[in-house]
């Protein structure tokens, strides 16, 4: 549908200009938006996506049979889709995109809509089929936490450009040890005397953190505690995820940002839209 302007890509060794056919029969795409027809029933919808992609009618219909138990639906796959719930579509979605066993399994925001009983199956199952089924996924996402589940790298786009393209754990590695300090009674005396030393502070609630300059650092925390007059509950080393990962990227962008909520529209969360 789009014409190639400039440059070149590969897809499994394949070129996207000359070898599109190929490719597309190698690679599953799972969409973010409703791509079902609410008429048909399951073991249909995958039958016929499978029959699009070239599978003859017997081999599509058992393959129907064999993605729609494997994404929890086989006891549902003769209802209309009509039917489904927001996570029924989404496995019957995935089931489309699994049915011709591809190599390449890209997914545009697999678990958008769902509760947390759904989004958890969801991610389980995107696991198991990279573990088990000796592919890869493309997973597209704004929530970090889902990215980390599934993926091992990450690859992140900004104003068209691909600014980062890293293992998650090597990204982790960039970042500043924290302290993370749970506290009792008196987090802001705390704050207050922990900056009065020296420390930036970063504070989520009753949990404070600060970076781990020194070996020192655990004793004058607890200094600290003692000057403020406040109880220490817990105090470990914190380890970075993902989320932290996404805020120092953008820091470094110039572009500001508290979280990756704040890259959401309405239909990531839930709310209202036009």
């Amino acid at each position: 549908l789009i014409t190639t302007t400039s440059g070149e890509a590969t897809v499994l060794g394949y070129d996207i200009r000359t070898e599109g056919d190929k490719i597309r029969s190698r690679i599953g795409y799972m969409p973010e938006y409703d791509a079902l027809d609410p008429g048909l029933s399951a073991i249909d919808q995958v039958r016929y996506a499978g029959e699009l992609l070239g599978m003859n009618p017997a081999h599509a219909t058992r393959r129907a049979h064999e993605v729609l138990q494997y994404v929890g639906l086989k006891d549902q796959r003769y209802r209309k889709i009509e039917t489904y719930s927001t996570g029924m579509k989404q496995a019957a979605k995935l089931a489309c995109a699994l049915v011709h066993d591809p190599d390449v399994l890209i997914c545009d925001e697999p678990t958008n809509g769902l509760d947390q009983r759904a989004r958890e199956f969801m991610l389980q199952t995107l696991r198991r089929t990279v573990s088990e089924g000796n592919r890869s996924v493309l997973m597209s996402s704004h929530v970090m936490d889902d990215v980390q589940e599934v993926c091992d790298r990450i690859v992140m786009i900004h104003k068209g450009r691909i600014v980062v393209q890293r293992r998650i754990e090597d990204l982790a590695r960039q970042i500043e040890r924290e302290i993370e300090i749970s506290v009792w009674g008196g987090a802001s005396r705390m704050q207050q005397e922990l900056e009065s030393r020296g420390f930036e502070v970063r504070r989520l609630g009753r949990v404070l953190r600060v970076d781990r300059a020194n070996d020192s650092t655990t004793r004058e925390i607890l200094k600290a505690a003692v000057a403020a007059d406040v109880q220490v509950r817990q105090m470990q080393e914190y380890e970075p995820d993902l989320e932290d990962i996404f805020l120092l990227i953008m820091e470094r962008l110039g572009t500001e940002v508290k979280g990756t909520s704040d890259l959401m529209t309405a239909e990531h969360t839930g709310g209202d839209h036009d």
